[in-house]
């Protein structure tokens, strides 16, 4: 994920968490708070589940947020 913020310092430093997500998805992947580079921590299995749904969200230095789903 990519977040951009126009503030210069620490106010345009965009961290990211995951905001909603399952305990059987945390178990699956993992984000970068400094990058938003979404990982797999182990391999995908199709019988465990077909699809995932993260709300992660990307908040600023100065203390503003938004969210984006990733499905």
């Amino acid at each position: 994920l990519t977040a951009t913020d126009a503030d210069e310092g620490l106010n345009g430093d965009v961290k990211y968490s995951l905001k909603k997500i399952t305990e059987k998805a945390s178990q699956i992947f993992q984000l970068d708070a400094g990058t938003g580079a979404i990982t797999l921590l182990r391999s995908l299995d199709f019988e465990e589940g077909d699809s995932y749904e993260l709300e992660v969200q990307a908040r600023d230095g100065g203390g503003l947020s938004d969210t984006a789903k990733v499905a």
